[in-house]
């Protein structure tokens, strides 16, 4: 019994200065700036409500790290910045979107932090939240934590032209297209005449538009010298240069001016530089998730890329979704190989392709080789379904020449059910745009891609194994990071501009968010 008296009290007296401790208030921050940052509210009012959690979190690190002195009384090193903010235009950004306060007193010292931390997030990760636009599905999500950009803040104090040249995306594309908006921007914007509907114009025919087709072609010199357009023909040295403009946008380079080259000859002055500016936004969303070495899909422009150690190695053509149909924008790794594969075909393709056709031909299955098959993967009998109420079936595509997927598929973790295939329509390939699939990203010359991502010795068993004629599974010994996303302008280090029809009419919304003062 005194023993156990003796623990309790043993307790209690450990316990006592515990309990001193919580009876005691917290201590308050004696520093102003600190004092400030922490009663935002009562010291700052009108700053308040400019500035939330995240962003207050980041100030107070921000000023932590000066040990909470005024970073701005230093009058050379505001007259920096100010200096600095400026040159946001050429990385498409609007300036006063940064304006600093006029006051000297600390309020003021927070506001101009909060601005130079936001111009720097804004250049490395974007104005605008890509997941509100844009949105990228990630096999392995990661949040990226804005106080990343805090080194960057602190050292740049001393320059602040270098934080912001850090605080860049460091890529190619990036470099070379804001350096093209740097020097557009301050130009005026050209003039150009609009093109009118009228029947598909070929080599050698007449047509009334013929004059101001030439006048739109020279306003952007495609045409060094003006033509002679008497007799309104569409004539070779025309038609040459129009075949230099659609292969600059990704269209068909055949010289025959349909609809789409209707269309992208009239996208307005405004618009064309417009599409510079978004997509210098898009290419800092993407840096988040560019790696030295993986596949890289432009879903619009229907290009593979693949980079190894932040080169481009190989590049080729691929078909993508259509309108109603879209590729989805992801971020996974490629870990198998399906060879000689068979094709379950998707719920909304078989509802709404693959039904219709069932029941306006009973021999729709047997001369496409579909096999009906239940839930559980086993046949079922076609005669023993109402295909006006069919129920929960599927329908299965045999490896073969006529199989969609082709001879080989690159898999990699998704819920959309999309992955990278061989196609049987080659012809498609030389067509542009190339929106002809079902949501999944056809890729032209598709064995050379095998060859890139496999070692010698995987070369060779996968010959084998597609030889036989029967499915297989094949896991590959370095899975390849593949991120499929979407930009609609890019430029070369000469300062040539590639435009790529906004074939999901993606641009707009951006051109608008973008312009707005919020």
């Amino acid at each position: 019994m005194i023993k156990k008296h003796a623990c309790y009290l043993t307790l209690t007296l450990l316990a006592a200065p515990l309990v001193a401790l919580a009876d005691e208030p917290p201590v308050e921050p004696s520093n102003p700036v600190q004092v400030a940052l922490t009663q935002l509210p009562q010291a700052c009012p009108t700053l308040a409500g400019s500035i939330n959690e995240p962003t207050q979190a980041l100030l107070e690190a921000f000023y932590q790290s000066q040990n909470y002195q005024p970073i701005w009384a230093d009058k050379v090193r505001l007259a920096t910045l100010q200096a600095a903010l400026p040159t946001l235009a050429d990385d498409g950004l609007d300036p006063q979107n940064y304006l600093l306060p006029q006051g000297q007193d600390l309020c003021a010292d927070i506001d101009i932090s909060r601005q130079y931390l936001q111009a720097l997030q804004d250049l490395h990760y974007g104005r605008l939240p890509q997941a509100r636009f844009e949105p990228v599905w990630h096999a392995n999500e990661v949040v990226p934590d804005r106080r990343e950009i805090l080194p960057i803040a602190e050292a740049g104090l001393n320059n602040i032209s270098d934080a912001f040249a850090k605080a860049r995306p460091a890529f190619e594309q990036y470099k070379n297209l804001r350096q093209v908006y740097a020097l557009q921007r301050l130009q005026p914007l050209p003039k150009w005449p609009t093109i009118g509907d009228g029947p598909v114009l070929r080599p050698g025919m007449q047509d009334s538009r013929v004059p101001a087709l030439v006048q739109r072609l020279m306003s952007e010199g495609y045409l060094d010298h003006k033509i002679a357009t008497a007799d309104n023909v569409y004539s070779n040295e025309l038609v040459s240069a129009v075949k230099s403009f659609q292969l600059n946008h990704s269209l068909q380079a055949d010289g025959i001016i349909g609809a789409g080259t209707v269309k992208e000859l009239n996208v307005s002055p405004a618009t064309r530089r417009e599409q510079l500016r978004i997509n210098l936004e898009r290419f800092r969303w993407m840096a988040q998730d560019v790696e030295p070495s993986m596949l890289l899909v432009n879903v619009p422009a229907a290009q593979l890329t693949v980079y190894e150690n932040g080169q481009p190695i190989w590049q080729t053509r691929t078909q993508v979704g259509r309108a109603d149909r879209q590729t989805p924008l992801l971020k996974s790794r490629v870990t198998r190989l399906t060879l000689n594969p068979t094709w379950t075909i998707p719920p909304t393709i078989f509802k709404e392709d693959k039904l219709p056709q069932i029941r306006r031909d009973s021999s729709f299955l047997s001369r496409h080789d579909l096999q009906v098959i239940d839930s559980n993967g086993q046949p079922v009998s076609p005669q023993s379904i109402d295909w006006d109420r069919p129920g929960n079936i599927l329908l299965r595509q045999g490896a073969g020449p006529r199989n969609p997927l082709g001879k080989i598929v690159l898999r990699f973790p998704n819920p959309f059910s999309v992955y990278l295939h061989d196609t049987p329509s080659q012809a498609l390939f030389s067509k542009g745009p190339r929106a002809f699939s079902s949501g999944c990203v056809r890729v032209e010359s598709v064995f050379q891609l095998r060859d890139v991502l496999v070692t010698p010795a995987e070369k060779s068993r996968t010959e084998d194994l597609l030889s036989t004629g029967k499915t297989h599974e094949f896991r590959l010994s370095n899975p390849k990071p593949i991120l499929m996303t979407y930009w609609t302008a890019q430029a070369d280090k000469t300062g040539k501009v590639i435009y790529t029809p906004d074939i999901y009419n993606r641009d707009p919304a951006l051109i608008t968010a973008l312009s707005s003062k919020r």
